[in-house]
């Protein structure tokens, strides 16, 4: 167990490496959840449309990614696209953490849009409204607001999920912690530095989640 003084050491000598994985795992993790978020909605919606084997489609999907683990995913996703297309691992990484998250994504607005009030959209549609407004305008809005928080932690989750990019090679801040432990044979101080890095990421994000949803609450 390294001494207080010992890790402070590490902290300090090693925060300019570290940028350069908290530099990578920030891109990574913004262009995946995004990705991930409109894989999200989609696969929702196509999920709770009348047209059987699009739901079908989407229920695969999601009991696919639900059933396997997230490094096998990558693993795969990373390897396959390789053999067959020329792709930067970057973006390897982002898709298999996009096809990871968007499944849950789904789930969570899929159950958003489900528990809006039903009367809602029989009163657009009475208007005149086709059902492609009214979900444009009425529902899926109203579903984005009660799904901020599931949604807020699901980010969450995958940013944490984004340190598994390093075992393709990846240096993220996990990849960083894990090259510095094994030049160094010091791998608990670079563990324990790189833990508090993934700890402001996430406090960061929590505050910026709960001022939008504050933001929300106001203009409501």
């Amino acid at each position: 167990m390294p001494n207080l003084q010992h890790f402070l050491n590490v902290f300090t000598s090693s925060y300019e490496i570290f940028l350069n994985g908290l530099w990578i795992t920030s891109k990574l993790s913004i262009v995946s959840l995004l990705i991930a978020l409109i894989i999200g909605i989609f696969f929702a919606l196509i999920k709770i449309s009348n047209i059987r084997i699009l739901a079908w489609i989407a229920d695969a999907y999601i009991w696919i990614v639900r059933g396997t683990p997230l490094v096998v995913q990558i693993f795969i996703l990373f390897y396959g696209l390789t053999n067959v297309l020329v792709i930067p691992m970057f973006w390897a990484g982002a898709a298999g953490l996009a096809f990871h998250s968007g499944a849950y994504i789904a789930e969570i607005i899929r159950g958003a849009i489900q528990s809006i009030d039903k009367g809602q959209k029989e009163a657009a549609m009475s208007l005149g409204m086709s059902k492609r407004l009214t979900m444009q305008r009425i529902i899926f809005p109203q579903a984005l607001r009660r799904s901020l928080p599931a949604l807020g932690n699901q980010f969450i989750i995958g940013i944490k999920d984004s340190s598994l990019v390093s075992f393709i090679g990846m240096q993220d801040l996990f990849g960083v912690a894990s090259t510095m432990g094994s030049n160094n044979f010091d791998f608990l101080s670079y563990y324990l530095t790189v833990a508090i890095y993934y700890l402001l990421i996430v406090l960061i994000l929590i505050y910026m989640v709960r001022l939008f949803e504050k933001r929300l609450a106001i203009s409501d």
